[in-house]
């Protein structure tokens, strides 16, 4: 496989599959050793929102407790925790790790779960507990919060706040009307040495599963194939990949909106990189969503309704755009200065509960050599 200057996937979410929760752990494991890798160790775990426990440590959340499995990483969303638990009363236990992987464990341990919430990275793990029904239906006031394209059909559970994906140019060598309007432009023969990508981050898979679901095997597979033709260089992630897009490394990468916002808060508009939306609902302009649902073995569920209720509350939103730059799912919230609003992305029409298939997308980013 290509090497990457870095490549460790145990700092990435991975989308769960559709097959079952174990049935991806063994792809993951299987994918890490390919690669080189140890296989991921489920991140951290968090008694409380204040206390760590190693890995080794089993989680044992105290009785009574809004018992939260967190897909989100704990600096992003540890603050919002807080406030919450400050305001309602309620004591949180937080269970921090992978997306994928609680998803896994959340099906291993079947009636057994303590988990009430799942609070998901990204849609693809909530899609798949979906299919195995282990979510409560939420309040129609609460789904109603929540356009309609960042809910479950089922009303099952909600986005809570969304990036987009972009390509991020060097603002040296590029300008925006040099840019392709779609994503499959750049397997031309021009681009060439010049395109940067993150295969093993979870974004990035999670884009070419709807690649998949909406151009078809074939078309995903036709993409992958030409961009391996150009040569790509491989980050080990979003940000790295920004920062070689800045530096000249490359001239384009493949990465999520944020990353560059945070750039520019560090480093300032000298910042040699811009995001560039793509057109006409190119599957490269896929709006992903973070999101959460009660669990079906919910023991606390009025405190894990009253929490998801939270999370869409204006303080909440807010929040999201101010400290993650992310897009809130609500209306009223500001976003941050030059962030392209939400409704102006002419991003693709396609069912986020569906983008679930992480084992098929590992399965072909292995057979076109991309892993």
């Amino acid at each position: 496989m290509k090497e990457a200057r870095v490549l460790d996937m145990r700092r990435h979410g991975k989308w769960f599959s559709r097959t079952a929760g174990l049935a991806l752990a063994l792809a993951i494991s299987a994918l890490l050793a390919a690669c080189g890798e140890e296989p991921p160790g489920g991140g951290k775990q968090a008694g409380g929102t204040t206390g760590e426990t190693t890995q080794e440590e089993p989680f044992r959340p105290e009785e009574g407790s809004l018992v939260i499995y967190s897909g989100r990483e704990e600096a992003l969303v540890e603050p919002i925790i807080e406030q919450f638990e400050e305001e309602s009363g309620v004591d949180a236990q937080v269970r921090y790790g992978d997306t994928a992987e609680l998803a896994a464990t959340i099906l291993e341990e079947g009636d057994n779960s303590p988990a009430d919430v799942f609070f998901a990275q990204d849609p693809g793990a909530l899609g798949a507990l979906t299919d195995e029904d282990r979510f409560r239906e939420l309040p129609q006031g609460t789904l109603e919060r929540v356009p309609e394209h960042f809910r479950s059909p089922d009303g099952l559970w909600v986005g809570t706040s969304g990036r987009a994906r972009v390509v991020a140019y060097n603002t040296e060598t590029l300008s925006p009307e040099e840019l392709p309007d779609s994503i499959f432009d750049f397997t031309g023969e021009e681009w060439s040495g010049r395109i940067g990508w993150a295969p093993t981050n979870g974004s990035f898979q999670a884009f070419v599963t709807a690649l998949r679901e909406i151009e078809g095997e074939d078309r995903a597979r036709e993409w992958l194939e030409g961009i391996q033709a150009n040569d790509p260089l491989v980050y080990p992630d979003n940000l790295t990949a920004l920062e070689g897009v800045a530096a000249g490394e490359v001239d384009v990468a493949f990465v999520n909106h944020y990353y560059l916002y945070r750039a520019l808060e560090e480093q300032g508009d000298d910042f040699g990189a811009r995001n560039y939306y793509l057109k006409n609902g190119d599957p490269g302009a896929l709006v992903l969503a973070a999101g959460a649902g009660v669990m079906d073995t919910a023991d606390n569920p009025e405190a894990s309704e009253a929490f998801i209720e939270y999370l869409l509350s204006q303080e909440a939103q807010q929040f999201f755009a101010d400290e993650t730059y992310e897009y809130p799912m609500i209306e009223g919230v500001e976003i941050q200065d030059g962030l392209i609003p939400l409704s102006e992305i002419e991003s693709p029409n396609v069912d986020l509960s569906n983008l679930d298939d992480l084992q098929g997308t590992l399965e072909l980013l292995q057979e076109t050599g991309v892993l």
